[in-house]
């Protein structure tokens, strides 16, 4: 009898769970279906550091004495290229298609297909979402329809993968409705509409610098090119149209514009401001675009910054690795700003490719290993992303809840949390596992560090469990299946022999989804 208060899964955690953490812990070295000192995360390949960011990579672990960890296995690689480029697992058939194929360019043309599939899109808004403060009512003040409207017209340009340099043009130059021109929305999205804090938006999430830290008179040079901002009703509820207003009165039109990096240039007084920092920001010579969009790419794909934290660039804070900072700049440059180009070229390269696993005569907590990418780091599962993945191998959705009370307010059910890209809209799960409310529009404003509470969700809770039980998919899978579906993977001879101990197939789901091996990326 099951003790009152407690599922029948927390009974369930004394007897599997303790064996299936020791037999698929994501730091196991053996198991009973490999050779001797061989890992299911490891390759027994060796690395071919042949392309320029593993010579650049590994010629600074050299330097460093740090050895790097071997390539990941096939079953590690097509697990986190899913996860990284479309935050989702691959399928059954997906994954047992990829690791019974003997192409040697097997993975290459992974990664192609991925780039090329609608849900890059779709997570890839995601992350656009948490640094454009796609957020409506408080404290941004935009309705939620004309969030929509900037979330589609981003989601959009990421599929067409429209030049990078172009995408940042339009957001600082647009002029229009805000319910029918959607870049405007960036400057929409500053709560207080003043030059000073519009400054410090355009910094942060175009440049990679926290303006707050620069010199007051720094600060005030760049506010000067938006200080002719208008803004007007449009007679719609929240609607209001943004545009460059010459005849502002303000005291910082009369003023020569500065540029950050110290050039004065005076204004004409029927020139839009923002065109002149456009063209200054956007020049080939410029740094800081094509700086801050490859740091926060190497970020998003390799776990942390070349320059860390990746929205803080500063001379005080330099690159763990220059070269490889400005190999990717000009790789960038010269492909004419085509970010999957980028995505392109890490996601081939062995540093990406690495397995999690530290070198036993390098561990993971080497001086330096982790700032030089001597492994792939592991890392929790996004909020969306973890709720996604759950909904898809159970075959499951989700409801949100929104905090305004207005048409084009609720998603619908069946939609992917990474597609709920207005942060008013939310579920209790997304709360509990840190999804950020898109309030500022730093990275550290999500939350993806673990807590009890997350834990004991995720063992015990009635949302979990009702998706567990109430999944027809789960029920008829053979133990192969059931590990393809939930961990991209066959099960070891050792996990076999345990499966076919579980009375349920949804205890084995459970027990599964249980693991680190599901929960993190790695």
């Amino acid at each position: 009898m099951t003790t009152p208060g407690i599922s029948k899964f927390s009974i369930l955690s004394l007897c599997i769970v303790p064996v299936l953490f020791a037999s698929c812990h994501l730091f196991a070295r053996e198991t009973d279906a490999l050779p001797a000192g061989a890992s299911p995360y490891e390759s027994a390949v060796p690395a071919t550091p042949a392309a320029p960011i593993d010579k650049l990579v590994f010629g600074r672990l050299a330097q460093l004495g740090i050895q790097p960890a071997a390539p990941c296995s096939d079953a590690v690689f097509i697990r986190r290229v899913f996860l990284d480029t479309i935050g989702l697992l691959p399928t059954a058939q997906e994954a047992r298609k990829f690791l019974e194929n003997k192409t040697p360019d097997k993975r290459r043309t992974l990664i192609d297909q991925l780039l090329a599939r609608d849900e890059f899109s779709d997570y890839w808004t995601m992350k656009w979402a948490d640094l454009l403060r796609m957020q409506s009512e408080f404290p941004m003040n935009i309705w939620p329809n004309a969030v929509q409207e900037y979330a589609r017209w981003v989601h959009n340009e990421i599929r067409r993968n429209r030049p990078y340099d172009q995408f940042v043009r339009e957001l600082l130059t647009t002029s229009g409705n805000n319910f029918r021109d959607p870049p405007v929305n960036f400057y929409r999205a500053v709560p207080a509409k003043k030059p000073l804090d519009i400054a410090k938006t355009v910094a942060l999430t175009l440049m990679g610098e926290r303006a707050d830290k620069w010199p007051k008179e720094r600060l005030a040079g760049m506010a000067v090119f938006f200080a002719q901002l208008g803004y007007k009703s449009t007679g719609e509820w929240k609607g209001e149209i943004v545009y460059f207003d010459p005849g502002k009165d303000t005291n910082d039109a009369a003023r020569a514009a500065v540029f950050p990096d110290g050039t004065k240039v005076q204004l004409a007084p029927d020139q839009d401001p923002r065109g002149v920092f456009a063209d200054w920001l956007l020049a080939p010579q410029n740094p800081w675009l094509a700086r801050n969009i490859v740091n926060r790419v190497w970020s998003w794909l390799l776990g942390r910054g070349i320059v860390e934290p990746a929205d803080d660039i500063r001379a005080d804070n330099p690159p763990s690795n220059p070269e490889l900072l400005a190999y990717l700049e000009n790789e960038l440059r010269a492909s004419r700003y085509d970010l999957k180009q980028i995505y392109r070229l890490i996601l081939n390269s062995q540093t990406y490719q690495l397995s999690p696993l530290a070198r036993e005569n390098s561990p993971a907590g080497a001086p330096n290993a982790a700032a030089n990418f001597a492994r792939y780091p592991v890392r929790r599962l996004e909020a969306e992303v973890l709720i996604d993945v759950i909904s898809q191998i159970t075959g499951t959705t989700e409801t949100y809840v929104s905090g305004t009370p207005a048409p084009f307010s609720y998603p619908p059910e069946k939609q992917r949390s990474a597609l709920l890209t207005d942060g008013g809209n939310t579920s209790s799960f997304l709360a509990l596992f840190g999804r950020p409310a898109h309030a500022t529009g730093v990275e550290a404003e999500r939350n993806n560090q673990i807590s009890s509470d997350q834990e004991l969700h995720l063992l015990n809770s009635s949302h979990f469990r009702k998706k567990i039980e109430g999944s027809s998919r789960l029920k008829n899978l053979d133990p192969n299946d059931l590990y393809l579906t939930i961990l991209s993977r066959y099960p070891t001879d050792a996990e076999r022999k345990i499966a076919q101990t579980a009375a349920l197939k949804e205890d084995l789901a459970w027990a599964l989804v249980n693991t680190a091996e599901f929960g993190y990326r790695h």
